[in-house]
């Protein structure tokens, strides 16, 4: 491993260890300066100073995104003030996942969105590949040199032409903890894997269901097996899976779903045990850590920052209600996975490079910031933006990571394996969650669902 990846991971556990004791608070009035003043306006309405965006009276803008719920919510806010300094009308346009689906069914009926949220890079290379992107602008491309490291630009790039602008990003290394319940049970706080599991028996032993797990989103089965992966196997190794240039059939994919089944083969420690698992989605998994007073369902829930939203429609708070600690080490190091949602042209029209460029412009990116959820890619957004510290820390060391950052190896993958509910990895993991003894049987499904996708 490079000093630099060590470094630039150990500065992210170090800031959301830092944010542990922190409690939430409210930031200030995104249309005010440092002063409170109103920021002057430019005579095109923008803030003086702000990305410079061109007048697109009366064009009506179409952008797909998967996005449903809050999220959905803080988006339409950010096409919101891109409607107020252009005088566009852009509508949202709920979509299906996989999005790729969706796209071909709209790209064959003759009426594609202007624009779209692609979630995966191989949703990205597959959208170039069937010739239905536009390449970035030159004023998006502008904005992208000047506000992103080199690895958010690799990963919007095909064969050298940008195509692709990461708006949202993910720190996918994190597991929130119910403060009550930990405090209840004298739990530590734990840094290695071994300890987490101590953790989850002493959480156990108090009447509290240790883990929960959305195991009906094999999304959050492939996080699991990532984090796990990335630090017990290496950095190099992760790059070689995620190509598929290794086999599945590797032994430290044995290794890392060994691993996992320390966790997944006690019913015991997951809410509901493994069938409980699979029947509960997402939001659930989060919601029912932060409710039922000192009594919830479960004690920790794992997956990213944007976990922040589901915490809050579950009435608690983040910083008192709920804190944070980084996936536990497995091996030398602990892991940083990051995630992220990528925009996209369908039409190469005036007002959806116009979207892309103001997507890659920190005063986007700082419109979602305030509500919460959300961390940025783009390095020139004001961490005052930031609803609390804990938001404002993991945001920083994300930035801080800059190149050495490990993008979600599903996402990576063509979508057909890493990105297709009940198909592929994710349903190989659901079965490996159903029956984690069978670790040479969960590999022999991966290995020939990755070699038919990869075709290699």
């Amino acid at each position: 491993m490079r000093r630099s990846t060590r470094t630039s991971r150990k500065l992210i556990g170090v800031a959301i260890v830092a944010a542990l004791a922190l409690t939430a608070t409210a930031c200030g009035d995104d249309e005010k300066d440092d002063d409170g003043a109103k920021p002057e306006k430019s005579k095109s309405g923008s803030p003086a100073g702000a990305v410079a965006l061109p007048r697109l009276d009366g064009q009506k803008i179409e952008v797909a995104a998967v996005w449903t719920g809050p999220e959905q919510a803080n988006f339409v806010k950010v096409l919101k003030e891109f409607e107020s300094r252009t005088g566009a009308t852009v509508t949202f346009v709920p979509a299906q996942d996989p999005i790729v689906n969706f796209l071909g069914t709209k790209i064959a009926g003759g009426s594609p969105p202007d624009v779209a949220m692609l979630p995966q890079v191989g949703a990205i290379q597959q959208a170039v590949q069937k010739k239905w992107v536009k390449p970035v602008g030159p004023e998006a491309k502008a904005q992208l040199a000047k506000n992103y490291a080199k690895v958010w630009q690799d990963l919007g790039a095909v064969d050298g032409t940008q195509y692709a602008v990461y708006f949202k990003a993910a720190n996918k290394s994190l597991v929130w903890y119910n403060t009550k319940v930990f405090e209840a049970a004298g739990a530590q706080v734990p840094k290695t894997w071994k300890d987490f599991l101590a953790t989850a028996d002493t959480v156990s032993a108090s009447g509290v269901t240790p883990v929960s797990v959305g195991g009906a989103d094999g999304w959050t089965l492939t996080d699991w097996f990532e984090n796990i992966y990335l630090s017990q196997a290496g950095p190099e190794k992760y790059d070689q899976l995620a190509k598929h240039r290794i086999k599945w059939t590797d032994p430290s994919v044995k290794d890392a779903l060994t691993t996992l089944g320390q966790l997944f083969g006690k019913p015991d420690l997951i809410a509901g045990g493994a069938n409980g698992a699979l029947q509960t989605e997402f939001p659930a998994s989060v919601t029912q850590t932060f409710t039922g007073g000192d009594q919830p369902k479960a004690a920790m829930v794992f997956e990213g920052d944007f976990v922040g939203v589901n915490i809050a429609q579950a009435g608690a708070k983040v910083g008192t209600d709920a804190k944070v600690f980084p996936f536990p080490a497995v091996g030398a190091t602990a892991p940083v996975v990051t995630g992220g949602d990528a925009a996209v042209a369908l039409k190469d029209t005036k007002g959806a490079q116009a979207l892309l460029t103001w997507l890659a412009s920190p005063d986007a990116a700082k419109v979602w910031a305030a509500s919460g959820g959300y961390i940025s890619p783009n390095k020139a957004v004001d961490l005052a933006a930031y609803p609390n510290d804990v938001q404002r820390d993991i945001a920083k060391a994300l930035i801080a990571a800059g190149d050495d950052v490990r993008f979600d190896m599903s996402d990576q993958a063509p979508q057909s394996f890493g990105g297709t509910p009940g198909k592929g990895e994710w349903k190989d993991l659901q079965d490996f969650l159903k029956n984690p003894k069978d670790v040479s049987g969960a590999q022999a499904k991966l290995e020939a669902d990755a070699a038919a996708a990869y075709k290699n």
